[in-house]
């Protein structure tokens, strides 16, 4: 009779550790998903943050052009310009990178 609780206590420890493993594996699944994603956002930021500061110039530049024409200040225009720029941007990388 020993034997017959051994052989028990022996296949219940075996899926235990099963048990275990697959938790693990999954959790291990989860951790490379998310650390995928947190990677993937880091280098969009880094991209977007070297695209902004290509277009700072031409902005710059245009803004300058149209100060010259305008009574209104460039700072004023230059803002305008960023926010509407920005908000487009905004825009449409929250309609490419929502989670369906």
């Amino acid at each position: 009779m020993k034997e017959g609780g051994e052989i028990k206590k022996s296949e219940n420890e075996k899926l235990k550790r099963e048990i275990i493993k697959l938790k693990l594996r999954e959790s291990g699944k989860e951790f490379r998903k998310e650390f995928n994603r947190s990677a993937n956002t880091a280098i969009i930021a880094a991209f977007s943050f070297l695209i902004a500061l290509a277009w700072k110039d031409v902005i710059t530049e245009a803004v300058e052009k149209i100060e010259e024409l305008s009574p209104m200040k460039g700072t004023l225009i230059s803002a305008l310009i960023v926010t509407f720029i920005s908000v487009i941007g905004i825009l449409i990388t929250t309609k490419m990178l929502k989670e369906k």
